[in-house]
């Protein structure tokens, strides 16, 4: 893997990250933020638990013992029971599933149950919502199984289940070979310091992310467009408008996105219908692969930092609501379909903007952006110690 911009991000990336009092100081503020009363002890019991079948009670457990104690509560998705009910009451509707309603009652009242908390009218949108709501059951029950289900060939998938449909769309051939070069190209203000857009056109296929805004930035950041990667909840704001618009590049440019929230599904059926161009999501499988991997590195700065068990983790990092950021999975994604993989604008400095092209000052504090910084480094330096991918999987080199 290459990492063109490090000669000159790399310090900002790591030095000025990796010591900045401003994280330590809000990762202090933020003790259990955003964790109910009730979630804290339920965190404690899902780790005491696991804790107690691995024989774990501390950190005093010397190298290989440590990092697979980091790698087993990695494993531990801390929302998983509250996922589980969420799509039970989405495959149920507003009421409750009563079996002994009628068909049109029970459909009736899932639309009047979608409606409300979509904030919009899907009759508007269709003229036939109850076949999208179907269609919704069926997407969102293959969606939870594949986040229940483990597989070694995930990464290896992603040319199929990404790449082909890209390369139809693009009228190329030789779906079944991953692209010679990818650019995937972050926000971050530290791109206006440098005028790399040359560079990442250049590549054979370029992702960007979160419809972060190119006109007036080329010199910065490029022109050119492969796929668009975004999550959800941008889509979800996009869902809104009458024609389901999400296209700052072009309504021929594919989207590829990740599910934040199961009921977002809906959103992707809507405005699949009206897309000229793929609107992928990526598979659950691999959204559970890249949450272990920032889980695992999130977890292994913060025992080293805090010399504190992994069990106090979850109520200084949002416990459930803990998450990857968006430009993590499509490094991710990249390194799946690409043969050599150079990213931009994944670095911060106190001196550059937060993001290029808005006025933003910070990030949300679900991720664990210097916990990430540490993977983007494994992946150039020491790949072979990346779990859940070594022996399963080839980093591009």
């Amino acid at each position: 893997m290459y990492l063109d911009t490090f000669p000159v991000d790399i310090n900002d990336m790591f030095r000025g990250l990796s010591t900045t009092k401003h994280t330590e100081r809000k990762r202090k503020k933020r003790q259990a933020g955003g964790l109910t009363g009730s979630e804290i002890p339920a965190i404690h019991k899902v780790f005491s638990s696991r804790s107690t079948q691995y024989g774990i009670s501390s950190l005093r457990l010397q190298g290989n013992e440590i990092n697979k104690t980091l790698i087993r509560y990695a494993e531990i998705d801390i929302g998983k029971e509250k996922t589980k009910k969420d799509i039970e009451y989405l495959l149920q509707g507003s009421s409750g599933g009563g079996r002994n309603r009628s068909s049109y009652d029970n459909h009736r009242r899932e639309v009047e149950f979608w409606s409300s908390t979509r904030g919009i009218h899907v009759s508007l949108r269709s003229p036939n919502p109850y076949k999208q709501l179907l269609e919704f059951r069926r997407i969102l029950r293959g969606w939870f199984r594949n986040k229940m289900f483990e597989s070694d060939d995930v990464m290896r998938g992603l040319v199929s289940q990404a790449k082909r449909p890209v390369d139809k769309h693009y009228g190329f051939e030789n779906f079944d070979r991953k692209y010679d070069s990818c650019a995937v190209v972050g926000n971050s203000g530290i791109l206006l310091k440098t005028e790399y857009g040359d560079m990442m056109d250049n590549h054979e296929f370029v992702v960007r992310l979160k419809n972060a805004r190119t006109r007036g930035y080329e010199n910065y950041v490029g022109s050119k467009t492969s796929i668009s990667f975004i999550n959800s909840n941008l889509l979800h704001l996009c869902s809104t408008r009458e024609t389901c618009s999400c296209h700052p590049y072009g309504e021929m440019v594919p989207i590829v996105m990740y599910i934040c929230q199961a009921i977002h599904l809906m959103d992707y059926i809507v405005c699949n219908s009206t897309h000229k161009a793929p609107l992928l999501t990526t598979n659950a499988r691999f959204d559970v692969l890249c949450s272990r991997i920032a889980k695992y590195y999130s977890l292994k700065l913060f025992t080293e930092k805090t010399r504190k068990s992994p069990q106090e983790w979850a109520p200084s990092h949002d416990g459930s609501l803990f998450h990857y950021s968006s430009g993590m999975q499509a490094v991710m994604l990249a390194l799946g379909i690409c043969d050599k993989v150079s990213i931009f604008g994944f670095g911060k400095s106190v001196t550059a903007k937060h993001h290029y092209h808005t006025n933003q000052t910070s990030e949300l504090p679900l991720h664990d952006y210097e916990a990430e910084y540490a993977f983007y480094r494994d992946l150039v330096e020491n790949p072979e110690v990346i779990p859940f991918l070594v022996n399963k999987f080839k980093v591009p080199r």
